[in-house]
């Protein structure tokens, strides 16, 4: 069972929510036509992924409810530049992770957060999956570290999608309507 709430985020062109803003409540692929830069938010409700390039590419980072008053904290040096609302999702959450590209190698299907794939499965990495329910975030760390990828139901043969070319993944989380 899904349902799309009504998230809401507010975009600044300068550190510590000053200059021009932008109020957003869905996906927006290009910033550009309204702001000139990003380097702060706050997120009144839901919760969200923003990219640092347009069209959802490049680096990603999850945001929840709360004050971002400087994007350089991420490790950013330039701005957002494209957003996506996560739909609010209660139900199940199921996956197939695979080790090689196009759903080869070892398989596990996983149905909670795992923050080692190799500690848990003996895998080296993950590098294609199968989302069956629910909504994730997938590390390229051990322990929930490093960049991460946005994953919604759908087969993913490999994570060459969002500027991520030769992606390997090694730990998973739910996101969880707990967080909003």
């Amino acid at each position: 069972m899904t349902s799309m709430n009504m998230g809401r985020i507010t975009f600044y062109e300068d550190r510590n929510f000053q200059g021009r803003s932008y109020d957003c409540s869905s996906d927006c692929n290009d910033m550009s036509s309204y702001l000139g830069r990003c380097q702060s938010c706050r997120v009144e409700s839901g919760c969200w992924m923003i990219y640092d390039r347009n069209n959802y590419m490049g680096n990603q980072y999850f945001l929840k409810r709360g004050e971002y008053s400087d994007f350089s904290q991420f490790g950013m040096i330039d701005s957002i530049r494209s957003c996506r609302m996560i739909p609010m999702y209660r139900g199940n959450y199921r996956m197939r992770i695979y080790e090689r590209e196009n759903f080869g190698g070892q398989v596990y299907e996983i149905m909670d957060d795992c923050d080692s794939i190799m500690d848990r499965y003996r895998m080296s990495s993950c590098m294609s999956c199968n989302v069956m329910e629910g909504h994730w975030l997938m590390y390229e760390q051990p322990h929930f570290r490093g960049r991460m990828m946005y994953m919604r139901p759908g087969e993913f043969r490999n994570f060459n999608m969002g500027g991520m070319s030769g992606m390997r993944f090694m730990s998973m989380r739910r996101i969880m309507d707990s967080w909003y």
